[in-house]
């Protein structure tokens, strides 16, 4: 007989649930000590935060010294967003492909190969003699970063419980995005003293002790088992999502949208997206099990996580353009004035994180930051060549605050709500749909930048001729340098680019208020209290009745004596 313990009305009359709460499983044949003790956890969580920083700092400390690199190697407009771009698109399309092979393989082992990817291209980066080795290193780093940021969530679950996560995600999320938004203050101060090579080689000695600290610090249990690896599944959606996301960066500069080249590269993207959907719902492991997408919690997830990933990576990379070319600030300057921001990330992901372990209780404080983000972005809509400095702290205080609140609560409630066994691809999922929906948004918002500041420029041109001027000066196909330009080209650049900026806040706005319906409307589960390796052994375990004197017992409802071990003969094959 086969019961189901989670339904009361199918359990034995006689069932009894004991209440101890349980200090070692059994995972693999060997001893799994509990570790929601703080101090076992901070030490494991060493060097996978270590790590986690150094793979956020590859997207964003190049930010605020993005024109003078474009400057040093003559590039365009389109050099810019793609030193960006590439990283964020190799990071999307290498997200789904970590998370199933932590499914499947040793993920410490995992952790330390992305660490080695990223420490290889991050070389490449800062030797690059011009734009497209830069760009190539920059893939390169993106693949290691891919790894880090989807590895380190996955282990995360592993020792900690959804319950106890909430205070832990607090400080992952303060990790992330003191590395996304904190990333430019220390790029632009490494630029102004040492030159923005070094932005990649200073990550260097960074990743290495992340490497260190992990071989000698994170203790998991190794894998066992014999894996099938979706080959065809990881090809067609890396070369789908690539040639899409190279058709909407390309799109209405290199060639015009509704141009052959451009029709060619849409029909491919698409019909290797097609054949993927079909490949992976055919595949014994697939890369992105289609099965999620069954689960609310993670639709909806998905949904939140996009605008998310438009508001990091689009706050930072367009206000240091904003702060450049429209208020002349430096490189440092710039990274100073979006410390509200991180402070306010900071300070939001912690405290919430805090109270969500503290109470369990999570939607409230999603919804609150998801309005607060949309508040945030609505307001930097507002913003033109005059705002007062503290107005526009107040505004990137709303952002952060709201990213705080949500961005790494995402990651928890799809966690929570899902099957142990596909922790991985899930976990993964929220993050590739976050970077995805970040790649495209920094693309195509980048593309209005330019357009919207390419025409300011030419509604002044004819005032700029009428003082004997030259407006082909600037230009949005290479960004100007605003220190070399008179006066009357700087006011016009500035205007050009404060309207652009205000323009792609505005656009992302109704984004942010979709991720608001979204998380509204998640269901409410309340958080579990197991870690995932807890219930991965549980799970493996199976179920245990004991019908000797009448009574019966299940190790799945219940939590074992601390000296207890399951016994390796209940496992089921």
């Amino acid at each position: 007989m086969t019961w189901n313990f989670q339904d009361k009305s199918l359990r034995p009359a006689n069932f009894k649930i004991s209440n101890s709460r349980p200090q070692r499983r059994a995972v693999h044949g060997r001893k799994l000590t509990r570790t929601s003790s703080g101090g076992s956890v901070l030490k494991q969580l060493t060097g996978l935060l270590t790590g986690l920083l150094v793979a956020l700092l590859a997207s964003s400390i190049v930010s605020t010294s993005i024109p003078r690199i474009v400057n040093d190697l003559a590039g365009s407009q389109a050099t810019f967003t793609w030193i960006v771009t590439a990283t964020l698109l190799a990071i999307t399309v290498s997200t789904p492909i970590w998370g199933k092979l932590a499914d499947l393989l040793d993920r410490k082992a995992l952790v330390q190969a992305a660490l080695v990817v990223f420490i290889v291209g991050s070389l490449l980066a800062g030797a690059a003699p011009e734009s497209g080795a830069l760009i190539a290193g920059r893939v390169i780093q993106g693949l290691g970063a891919g790894g880090l940021l989807t590895l380190v969530q996955v282990i995360m679950a592993d020792i900690i419980s959804p319950r106890e996560r909430g205070k832990y995600m607090g400080l992952s999320g303060a990790v992330m995005t003191a590395g996304s938004v904190g990333g430019p203050l220390l790029g632009g101060v490494i630029t102004d003293l040492a030159g923005w090579r070094w932005n990649f080689f200073a990550s260097v000695p960074i990743a290495l002790a992340s490497l260190v600290l992990i071989q000698f610090t994170l203790d998991l249990p190794r894998k066992r088992r014999t894996v099938t690896i979706d080959y065809a599944g990881a090809i067609l959606i890396t070369a789908g999502v690539s040639a899409l996301l190279v058709w909407i960066s390309l799109g209405g500069s290199q060639f015009e949208w509704l141009s052959l080249q451009s029709l060619i590269l849409l029909a491919a993207s698409v019909v290797l997206l097609v054949t993927a959907v079909l490949v992976e719902r055919k595949a014994a492991e697939p890369i992105i099990p289609l099965t999620l997408f069954r689960n609310l919690s993670f639709s909806l997830t998905v949904i939140a996580s996009i605008s998310v990933g438009v508001a990091v990576y689009g706050t930072a990379v367009f206000m240091s353009q904003y702060l450049q070319l429209s208020r002349a600030a430096t490189a440092t300057d710039s990274g100073l004035i979006a410390m509200p921001q991180v402070i306010a990330v900071v300070v939001a992901s912690t405290v919430v994180g805090a109270l969500i372990s503290r109470s369990g209780k999570w939607k409230f404080w999603m919804v609150l930051g998801s309005s607060l983000l949309t508040l945030g972005l609505g307001c930097l809509a507002t913003i033109g060549v005059a705002t007062p400095i503290p107005l526009l702290w107040t505004y990137m205080a709303f952002v952060g605050l709201g990213i705080g609140m949500v961005m790494q609560n995402l990651v928890l409630v799809t966690q929570n709500t899902a099957d142990v066994a596909q922790l991985g691809v899930a976990s993964a999922g929220v993050a590739f749909f976050r970077t995805l929906g970040g790649t495209i948004g920094v693309t195509v918002l980048g593309a209005a930048l330019s357009s919207r500041a390419a025409h300011v420029i030419a509604e002044n041109a004819e005032s700029l001729r009428a003082q004997g001027i030259d407006p082909s000066v600037i230009s949005t196909k290479r960004l100007p340098d605003i220190g070399s330009l008179t006066d009357p080209l700087r006011a016009v650049v500035a205007e050009a680019y404060a309207q652009g900026v205000a323009e792609v806040f505005l656009l992302s706005t109704p984004l942010a208020l979709l991720s608001v319906i979204a998380i509204a409307f998640l269901p409410n589960v309340p958080l579990k209290r197991q870690t995932g390796l807890e219930q991965l052994a549980e799970t493996e375990a199976g179920i245990a009745v004991d019908l000797a004197g009448g009574e019966a017992r299940t190790i799945a409802d219940s939590e074992p004596d601390p000296a207890r071990e399951v016994p390796s003969d209940s496992r089921r094959p």
